[in-house]
């Protein structure tokens, strides 16, 4: 059986990256895509672990070279997810989180379109220039450049199925996890996992 694809989408500053982790802690039958990028990293940021670092030089070639499953420039930096780290898993029947932009989400989903899609909005835009500023990691400039994008980013959740509010920490990580239960019970899913025990059930004595 062919794993699900997850897309998980938000503005810079709500929460993206700390509910994934908590849901991925939680539930260990889905696998984190690691992007690449061609930024620095943060202070913190570890390579392979929070993003695979790369040289523009180098992200060029990859596109070049239509090693990418999706990639776009965000923020004035590249991102994009690799195939290899997508397609193996999916066709071996593991269930793959991409933690990608708006921008990515569509690309994925003209590909994919059974990815089952999350859009994370902050409880107001006071909220999300407090947390970018909470995290000490970037300038001024930055900051004011990612608020400005931030409103156009949140106009996309439209293009998603599902929105969570990250309002409340631990509800939002209790909500992501209840989309993933939910597309796992859909149909389809089932029959496929389940075929034996439907035909067992259906068959005449």
């Amino acid at each position: 059986m062919r794993g699900t694809l997850y897309i998980v989408a938000a503005p810079s500053g709500a929460g993206k990256s700390s509910i994934v982790n908590a849901v991925l802690a939680r539930d260990p039958n889905i696998a984190l895509s690691i992007s690449f990028t061609s930024r620095a990293p943060r202070p913190g940021e570890r390579h392979a672990e929070h993003y695979h670092f790369v040289s523009e030089d180098e992200f060029q070639r990859m596109i070049d070279a239509g090693e990418f499953f999706e990639y776009a420039r965000v923020h004035g930096d590249w991102k994009g997810t690799a195939r290899q780290s997508v397609e193996p898993q999916l066709a071996s029947g593991r269930d793959v989180l991409l933690e990608i932009d708006w921008q990515g989400a569509r690309q994925v989903r003209a590909k994919v379109p059974d990815a089952v899609s999350v859009f994370i909005l902050p409880p107001s835009r006071q909220a999300l220039e407090a947390r970018m500023r909470n995290r000490g990691q970037d300038s001024e400039d930055v900051i004011q450049r990612r608020l400005a994008a931030a409103r156009e980013e949140m106009s996309h959740y439209t293009e998603f199925d599902y929105v969570i509010v990250n309002e409340h920490f631990e509800t939002a990580v209790d909500e992501m996890c209840a989309i993933f239960v939910a597309s796992r019970l859909r149909r389809e899913a089932q029959v496929a996992r389940h075929a034996r025990l439907i035909t067992a059930l259906l068959a005449d004595d």
